[in-house]
Formats: structure tokens, sequence, C-alpha cells
């Protein structure tokens, strides 16, 4: 089985369920137990994937998987936002641009894991585009801190 910890998608993965489970916790008593419980395990879902995806030969499935559950973690830290779940702007902030750099950085693992025989460009009917988009709502402003 081949050591997962040096991947930066590993590292953020890892850091976005850490981050995930002490913002969870100060989720108020309503959203903590239902919307709160399935974002940590979403993000241990993703962290669970990167782990078997680097330890597979072919990763192609395990990395569209992948993509798949940052697009499901993603709309559920929109929907934690939208219903007031947060108690601060910074934590979501953080928690959509980790999970963005996470699904940038899987494109770029998928994109290279393209055949080699001159199939280059072409794409898996499954793939989709414009997978990147940001989960932040258009007009909030990005900051760097939690």
């Amino acid at each position: 089985m081949a050591h997962s910890e040096h991947l930066p998608i590993f590292k953020l993965a890892y850091g976005l369920c850490l981050y995930l489970d002490q913002v969870v916790s100060s989720f108020p008593r309503y959203h903590k137990y239902a919307l709160g419980a399935e974002l940590r395990e979403c993000s241990r879902r993703l962290l669970r994937l990167v782990v078997r995806a680097n330890s597979r030969r072919d990763r192609t499935a395990t990395l569209y998987e992948l993509r798949e559950t940052a697009e499901e973690l993603k709309v559920l830290l929109r929907l934690a936002f939208d219903s007031k779940a947060f108690q601060k702007m910074t934590s979501f902030e953080h928690a959509a641009a980790q999970i963005v750099e996470i699904a940038k950085q899987n494109e770029g693992w998928l994109k290279s894991q393209a055949p080699s025989s001159g199939e280059a460009g072409t794409t898996s009917p499954s793939e989709g585009y414009g997978q990147n988009r940001r989960a932040i709502p258009n007009g909030i402003a990005r900051s760097g801190a939690p």
C-alpha cells in the first residue's frame, strides 16, 4: 500500500477533515447533528478516496468518485452557509477555499492519468466541465484566515 501523507491533496483533505470537525462543534444544535454530521462524513470520505486513489494502479475511477464527493461537499458547505450554520463568515470561506483547492488538485491528477497513446485530448462521457467553480457565493470576498 502506497503512503499518501506526502501528497499535497492528502494534506489538504486531512486538514479539511480536522477543520470541519472543529467548526461543526460550534454549529447550533439544530444543524450540528444532521448537516454537521454529513459535512464531517463527506470530508472523511474525501480523505479515504485520496488514500484509495494513491494506492491503486488504475486511479481513474476512484478520481472520478473523488470529484463527485468534492462536488457533494461543496453543495453541503453552501447549504450550511445558506442555513446560517456557520457562526463566522471566515469559517465558511476557509472551508470553501480548501475544497476548491482539493478539486483543482484532483482535476490535475485526473489529467495526469490520461492515456499516453494519443488520446490525451479525449474526455470520458462521465467527465464534467466546470467542476472547479467556486463554492463561495458571488459578492463575498475571500479571506485567507479561518
